[in-house]
Formats: structure tokens, sequence, C-alpha cells
């Protein structure tokens, strides 16, 4: 897999011994990542919460399942989703692509993908498919039965860990073209990785995130961290169903905390916050500028920067005008175009009709 170090220098992703890549399987997961006959009544697919040319995000604060229901969290950004030490937001047990692939087609609280119960139907009807059967054969050539949920989730999971993100102009100028990026973007890198702002502990490292996993590294880093986007009480609260960390430990001090998300092509994935609840990047600053925020009136009234949780590294600070266009200059700079047209992760299906 040549894409594997697009852009990423010497940094190489973790691949499960018993799940080997092959390009026969890459395209057997993106086949079934845009289908539509994955879901319930033939309408949803995992591409529906997870579009290309928003770095696989889908624009809305919070997605809707095939039923009607809404996931009480964003859908998160699937570039170099390879790399996570931890999948989904806040869920420390979440670790493989294979296993995280089956929370959205059979889990029912939320309902997404809404396959609970019908993991026969969903087998049969690709067994049907004139194509389906000879790719499943030929990505797993051992297997007595290679249509099978075990297999779906398998070659879902290869496709993804194609989803390489790391040729954006602020890459190039890493890597030593001064003229990739603008002179505002240029100081934009001295306020992000300067400590009174303090962006890069969270969001440093080659996938501008802290939470990381790759080949030569002993342990993944899997930290998670509470902004002081809510305080609903004195002991620092969120609200119900976005309790964070604290709904798998049970530990008050976990309340609120969830992993930070790469900032690789931030620009294009608003809303943000893990329950989009921020509609833009000026809201992003000010939300951190502040200490975190402020909510005046409402269910949810409160004044984040006071939460007792709140990390130690979101303090607030000072933002003049042309810092604040030198920032939104830098986070411009981490888009990559190419990965957000790249044919390989495009859907297969409206080529096939042409």
């Amino acid at each position: 897999d040549s894409s594997t170090s697009r852009g990423l220098g010497d940094v190489y992703k973790r691949q499960p011994e018993d799940n080997p890549m092959s390009e026969v399987k890459v395209e057997l997961g993106r086949r079934l990542f845009y289908d539509t006959r994955m879901s319930l009544d033939g309408t949803f697919a995992c591409a529906t919460c997870h579009l290309q040319e928003l770095a696989f995000t889908d624009g809305f604060d919070r997605p809707k399942g095939v039923t009607g229901q809404f996931h009480p969290r964003s859908s998160m950004s699937l570039g170099n989703v390879a790399y996570y030490a931890t999948l989904n937001w806040a869920n420390p047990n979440e670790t493989t692509l294979e296993h995280q692939a089956l929370g959205p087609m059979f889990g029912t609280e939320p309902a997404e993908l809404g396959l609970a119960d019908r993991e026969d139907v969903l087998i049969d009807t690709l067994a049907d498919d004139p194509l389906y059967p000879d790719l499943f054969r030929r990505s797993f050539p051992d297997t007595e039965d290679p249509i099978s949920v075990d297999s779906i989730t398998r070659a879902l999971a290869a496709f993804e860990r194609t989803l390489i993100t790391g040729s954006a102009p602020f890459d190039a100028y890493v890597r030593g073209d001064s003229t990739a990026i603008s002179e505002s973007a240029k100081r934009g890198i001295d306020l992000y990785f300067g400590e009174e702002l303090e962006c890069f502990h969270c969001h440093g490292g080659f996938n501008l995130a802290d939470s990381v996993d790759h080949t030569g590294q002993l342990i993944g880093s899997t930290p998670f961290h509470n902004t002081g986007l809510y305080n609903l009480d004195p002991l620092g609260s969120y609200p119900e169903r976005n309790e964070g960390l604290f709904t798998h430990t049970g530990k008050l001090e976990d309340m609120g905390r969830y992993r930070a998300p790469s900032l690789r092509n931030i620009a294009v994935t608003a809303p943000y916050m893990h329950d989009g609840s921020v509609p833009d990047l000026d809201a992003v600053l000010d939300h951190y500028a502040a200490g975190g925020r402020t909510i005046d009136q409402g269910e949810y009234a409160g004044v984040g920067s006071e939460n007792p949780n709140r990390s130690e590294f979101v303090n607030g600070f000072v933002l003049t005008e042309q810092d604040r266009a030198d920032l939104k200059a830098l986070l411009a700079a981490f888009t990559d175009e190419s990965f957000l047209t790249d044919p390989r992760f495009s859907d297969p299906f409206p080529q096939e009709a042409d």
C-alpha cells in the first residue's frame, strides 16, 4: 500500500497481522463504504455521514441515522484514522477499525445504518450482487465462507487505512518549501506552537493530534481532554449522553473529557467540537481565548472556564485581530486538497453508471 507513507515521511500505520492489506480488499471496502444496501432501507451508507469533500465528515452538528434518530455526537473526520490510538470521541476501549465498524452497522443507541438482527439479510443481499462474491473470494481466499460480517468489517477497515492525508501546504512548508504558505500562516505557526496559546500540546505531532499509534511506538498515546465547553453544576457536569470519558470510567474527573481530533483539513469540517455546537473557526478561537465557553441562559447555562475538570492547557489568552487572521491562515494551510478529491477514495458507483 504505497499510500501509507504519502506525505508522512517515515511514520507508518500499524496494521493488524490478521487483516493484511491487499488492493482487492481495499477496493471491496471502498464499495461497501459507499453502498447504500449496507443499511436498513437502502438509503444510507457509511459515506452518508463521511463525505470525501468534507474530509469524511458531513457538515452537520449531529448526524441522523436511517431510522431518523440523531446521534449525540458529530461525525469525525476519517483522515489518517489508521493512526489513532483510540477511535470515536471518548471510548478508550474502541481501538480497532474492524471492531469500530460494528457500531454504525448494528448499534441501536442510536441506530445509524440500522442493521441490527439483519445480518443474514445483509449477507444474502451482497451474495446476490454480480460483483461482490468474486471480490470477497479474492479478498479472503483462505476463508470457507468469505461473505460474512467479519470479512465485511475487515474490508471496510482496509479501505479506511488508505485514507491518508499528508499533502497540505503546511506539509510542503515543513518539508522545506518556504513559499508553500503565506507570511500570515508563518506567523500563525509561531502562535500555534507557542506556550501562550498552547495549541500544540493537544494538536501537535505529524497528525496534529495527540492520540496516535504507529509502528515503532511501544504504547499508543490515548489522552482525553475537557476544554470547558460546558459547566452545568459545581461538579462540572456535561449534558446527558455527552459526558465524555466519564461514561466509560465513572470517574468524576473524566467528566467532559474527549479525544482531541486532528486539525488536518479543519477548515472544511465545521461545525466543531464533539457535539457540533461551535459553528465556525472564529467561534473556536473565541472559546479557547476565553478559557472555556460561557452559556448565559437555558438548560446548558454555565461558565466553562470555571469547570473543575478543565484541561491545564485551556487557560485563555488574548488575540489581536492580526493574531486571529494569522491563526486562521495557518488552519487553512492544513487543508489537503488532493485528499478531498483523490479518486481512490471516491464513490465507485456513479463512475460505473457513466
